[in-house]
């Protein structure tokens, strides 16, 4: 039995992490579980999978897990240094990472470090520190199992091949749902609208950036360094029906894919039980219910944040941490309505050509280019 932690339980990762382990009956022993602010969720979750040790971050939702876990023998963590303690533990076999935006960056690093095998959801580790994180494995000998559908596609379609022997790695999107809408009318776009995604059912800011498309741009990245593929060699093809998760094209011009339903326990189990595929109790893909798969190209004039990320990969350096905290914060400003959401390209472009670039960013310097991006993000005037 592995001993597993998951960070961000109470998130739709978490939640449908702990789908898996149930549906993998006595695989797992979970044994640290964390939160944000969802004390309630987490006290249940604590009782039905008895860790060890839970982490809430939020100070008030802290006093109601503490009170509600008391008689419970399990100790409780509280805040954002209880969070990152938890994280470096090595007593656990395999870390699933399904904390939402740059804070799940420092715990990627601490377990890596630990020499802890990473479940990664958390695009934003390897985006922000990729080359930082990727040293690290190197000393410590940990791996990362992407849980993303779409980097789990791709691992899987490189599964036995030869790295020399790719021509192109294909990432798939959906498009959001703004694929067809008339750019003419983008300044319009509500937070209802935004938040109306058309296949996947996901936290409030993934939404966001798929609506946007900053979803892929950040994946281009995560696939750099995941993979060792070059920007050149990384193409996004929008499929609206999301069942083709994403494609490896190989130097005779043959082409992998991978296929499934959209649901995000399939990656989840296969990052943790790699390199099985144990079975599932869930819907698998009918094909002749899905009937048509289609594919378009990306309008980078419609999405502009594609481009934007492109170009911070290809810059290297500080670029991408900027791109991703300057995003994070507009998308977190547009969902308390503030900014528009042609506002949110407009600042991440700002940012990034404005900012003070590092070469070779160390741990130190990623915080103070968060502050830097925070700060920035939030000078932006609010909408008329």
């Amino acid at each position: 039995m592995k001993k597993i932690s998951i960070l961000g339980s109470t998130g739709s990762i978490g939640v449908n992490a702990l789908n898996v382990v149930d549906n993998l009956n006595d695989a797992f022993d979970v044994t640290v579980l964390s939160a944000n602010k969802n004390g309630p969720l987490l006290v249940e979750q604590a009782k039905k999978y008895r860790p060890n040790a839970v982490a809430i971050v939020d100070d008030e939702a802290a006093e109601f897990v503490q009170s509600k876990l008391k008689d419970e023998n399990i100790s409780v963590f509280q805040g954002r240094e209880g969070l990152l303690e938890l994280a470096s533990r090595a007593d656990v076999d395999i870390m699933l990472n399904g904390l939402v935006g740059s804070s799940g960056m420092e715990p990627t690093f601490n377990a890596v470090k630990s020499g802890v095998d990473v479940a990664l959801s958390n695009k934003e580790s390897l985006v922000m520190a990729g080359d930082i994180i990727e040293q690290e494995k190197i000393k410590s000998g940990a791996k990362i199992f992407p849980v993303d559908s779409e980097h789990s596609a791709i691992w899987q379609c490189l599964t036995g091949e030869s790295l020399d022997e790719v021509e192109r790695i294909i990432l798939t999107g959906s498009g959001g749902p703004f694929r067809d809408r008339d750019v003419s009318t983008f300044n319009e776009i509500t937070l209802a609208d935004a938040l109306q995604h058309p296949n996947w059912d996901m936290g409030q800011k993934i939404t966001i950036d798929s609506a946007t498309m900053m979803n892929k741009g950040l994946e281009v990245i995560e696939t750099h360094w995941l993979f060792g593929i070059d920007a050149d060699d990384i193409d996004i093809v929008v499929h609206p029906q999301s069942i083709i998760h994403s494609m490896v094209e190989f130097k005779d011009k043959s082409v992998k894919a991978q296929l499934g339903v959209p649901d995000m326990k399939i990656p989840i189990q296969y990052a943790l039980t790699y390199p099985e595929h144990a079975p599932a109790n869930w819907d698998g893909l009918d094909l002749i219910n899905v009937g048509t798969l289609t594919f378009e190209s990306p309008d980078v004039n419609r999405f502009p944040c594609i481009q934007l990320a492109y170009d911070a990969l290809k810059k290297k350096g500080s670029s991408a941490a900027v791109l991703n905290v300057v995003n994070e914060q507009a998308v977190y400003r547009f969902l308390k309505e503030e900014i528009g959401f042609m506002d949110i390209p407009a600042i991440i472009e700002q940012a990034c050509a404005q900012h003070d670039w590092v070469a070779h960013p160390t741990l130190t310097d990623l915080f103070k280019i968060e502050e830097w991006a925070t700060r920035f993000v939030q000078a932006y005037p609010n909408k008329q």
